[in-house]
This record gives C-alpha cells, structure tokens and sequence, in this order.
C-alpha cells in the first residue's frame, strides 16, 4: 500500500511540474504581482517647463489604466521627477529612480541634453530608456546603445523634410538658421543640410545659435534678419519659438518660416506669440492636433477627449504636447501586455524592439509605429502642415516610410 501512494505521489509530482513551469513569472527590478515601477525625467520648472504637461499627460493615463485594474492585473507606480532640463540635475534624478526607488524601466524623459547626460549610465546598467521624448538621431543605434529608444520622429529625418519642401517650392532661398547650442539643435541643422545637399553652402546665408540660459532670442533675431534671408528655420524650444515668433511679426520681417515640429502646440507656442502673428508657419505632424475641427467626430479623438475630461482636467486640451504624453504611456502599456508574465528587463527591450504596424487612435492616419531588433526608429514618417490662425492645415502627401 506504501508504494502505491508512492507511485501516485511521483505521478501527480510529475504533473503538476509543467503547470509550474507554465505559471512561472520573471521579475526584474520593480516588477511585482501587484507593481511595475517605472522612471521618467520632465521639466516641470526652468526654460523648457512648458514641456512638463507631458509628464502630467502620463501619469493622468497611468491612472486611468489603474483604475481599470492595471496592466495584467499589475498596477504602474509612474515616478515622474522634474530635472528643470539641466543635464547635471537629470544625472542625479536618473541614478535616484535606478539605485533607490529600483524601476524596471524609464520611459518618456525628455530633452536631448539631459538624455545626452543619462545616456551612457543607463546603457552600462542594462536599464531599458525607452520612448525617449526626442528625437535625436542617435537614440536608433541598437549596435551601440542596445537599451535606449527614442519615441519621436528622428530630427535629421524631419530636416530632410524641410529640405525638400525649400527645393520643390523656393530652390533660390536664402536660409538663416536658428538654433539652441546643444545636440538638439545641432541634429535638426545637420539634417536640413543634408537635405540641401551640395546646395546647402549657397543657400544659408546665417546661422545663430542660442543657449537655453539665455533670457530672450530677440538679439539673434534681429542678426538674421539682416543678413538677408527670405527663410527662416526655427529650431527652438518652446519659450524661444514663442519669443522668435513673435520678434519676426513685430520687426516687420516675413520670411517662409519653419519652425520645428517640438514646438508646434497651439496651446504652449503659438498662442502665447500670439495665433495672428503665427499665421504662415510651416512645420511637420504625425499626431492629431486637439484643436483641428477635423478632428472633432473622430473616434479617436472622442476617447482622448473623453479621458482629458476625466483624468486631467487641469491641463489644456487644446495643448498638443499632451497628446505626446497621451501616445508614450500607450506606447508603455502596449509594451507592458506584450510582456505578459516575464518583466524582466531584457523582455522590456525585446517587445519594444518587435512593435508591428501599430495604429494608435491619436496618430495621423496613415502613420504607423514599427521597431525591429537592428531598427529602434518608432516614427519614420509626417505630413507637412501650415498654420491658418486657428489650427495646423495639413497638405501633401505622407512623407517617409
């Protein structure tokens, strides 16, 4: 009789083995049955604070997905430090949400200097930097930075695509650039002249930088109108596009003006220059822009108005820099179901990296993400827009891939 409840026994031990291995979960740094713990950076003080809505936008999304029970059966604990845009204080931020509160992953922090800053560390540490709110060229480079991803349309790509526009429409232009004095501002220059091509020498006339501790542009402005340039490339950040615009309307100087796509919220830019003196500008989408009446009776646009209302009633719907935070916490949430059970980090990096065609309601139709393990662009592709005094008319066709 022993034995036979010994035979038994090791029957129902062998059974029950491949249920387990079934149900195994792997955790990595943050991740529980109960949490996932995820980092993000956002300036929400200093010169580049108009940006912080963002921040705000995802942890409003995260809330929305916790009270329908989390992802998985998991909530997401979304700490979301202000960093002011200073590199130094990013660094310190980076390494708090990494060596004490243990994230799994940091996703969304924004700005390209203080992503330059974290960019190596976090890399060494095996951390996944995903949806990285910029869009710098070197964040697809998975030979040598295999843990970071950015979110946004790579800068050199949209510089070509100002490049083309000026050659179809004005090939005789005469180009002054401004830009901020950083990597930022650097990849947007290199790609407009790489668009030009060999054209590029003859065709830019001036080219001033500015640094983000600067108090105003209206000194830089008033240079590169004087050299006679009838083409304007703003490549600013918010503050700086709202003073450079509306130095260029009161000085009475009316190039072609394009401003890049960073800085192209109704709601944090151009109202504050002012809609009347925005009238004409020219620049990139790849999202729907919360106030075009387009939009209105769009499915897509219901559910995100619909949440707006809800989860963050304090913002500005009209603010198209929080349909930036509203796509990156889709983004994390998707990637997250992709996970399933196995939070490790190296599964983080893995479902990023296999993102299919995916149509998000908020993007423009049309304008898919797509990733692969030797591919870490999310966005490759925008349509060109012009702005009436009220809204971003988009013309043409979609540009890229």
């Amino acid at each position: 009789m022993m034995r036979i409840h010994r035979v038994l026994f090791a029957v129902a031990l062998v059974a029950a083995v491949p249920q387990f291995v079934h149900a195994e979960k792997k955790y990595g740094p943050g991740a529980s049955d109960t949490e996932i713990k995820i980092g993000s950076t956002n300036p929400y003080s200093g010169p580049a604070s108009a940006y912080g809505t963002i921040g705000r936008a995802e942890s409003a999304y995260f809330k929305m997905i916790n009270d329908q029970g989390g992802v998985n059966g998991r909530k997401i604990n979304f700490i979301s430090l202000d960093d002011g845009y200073s590199p130094p204080r990013t660094v310190e931020q980076v390494r708090k949400l990494i060596e004490q509160e243990q994230v799994l992953f940091l996703a969304g922090t924004l700005g390209t200097p203080p992503n330059s800053a974290i960019h190596k560390y976090v890399n060494a540490k095996g951390v996944p930097h995903i949806f990285v709110n910029t869009g710098a060229t070197k964040w697809g480079d998975p030979k040598n930075f295999p843990w970071t991803m950015g979110f946004n349309l790579n800068y050199q790509a949209e510089g070509h695509i100002y490049a083309q526009y000026i050659l179809d429409n004005k090939p005789d232009a005469k180009i002054a650039i401004l830009f901020q004095n950083d990597d930022y501002g650097k990849d947007y220059v290199k790609g407009l002249k790489d668009g030009l091509g060999d054209k590029a020498a003859k065709m830019i006339v001036a080219e001033v930088s500015y640094e983000v501790t600067d108090p105003t542009v209206d000194s830089q402005i008033v240079t590169l109108k004087a050299s006679g340039a009838d083409t304007f490339y703003n490549v600013t950040t918010p503050k700086f596009a709202a003073q450079a615009i509306r130095k260029i309307y009161d000085m009475g100087w009316k190039p072609l003006h394009i401003l890049n796509n960073v800085s192209i919220s109704v709601g944090s830019v151009l109202t504050p220059a002012g809609l009347d003196k925005s009238v004409g500008l020219i620049s990139a989408a790849y999202w729907k822009d919360p106030v075009d009446p387009q939009w209105q009776n769009d499915p897509g646009f219901k559910e995100y108005a619909a949440w707006f209302k809800k989860y963050y009633p304090e913002g500005d719907i009209r603010d198209s820099f929080n349909v930036s935070g509203y796509l990156i916490a889709q983004g994390v949430v998707h990637v997250l179901k992709a996970c399933g059970d196995d939070l490790s980090r190296e599964n983080v990096m893995k479902q990023m990296a296999s993102i299919r065609d995916l149509q998000l309601p908020m993007m423009l139709p049309g304008i898919k993400w797509n990733t692969g393990p030797d591919d870490f662009f999310l966005i490759e592709s925008a349509q060109l827009a012009r702005f009436d005094g009220k809204e971003w008319a988009r013309f043409g066709k979609i540009i890229g891939r």
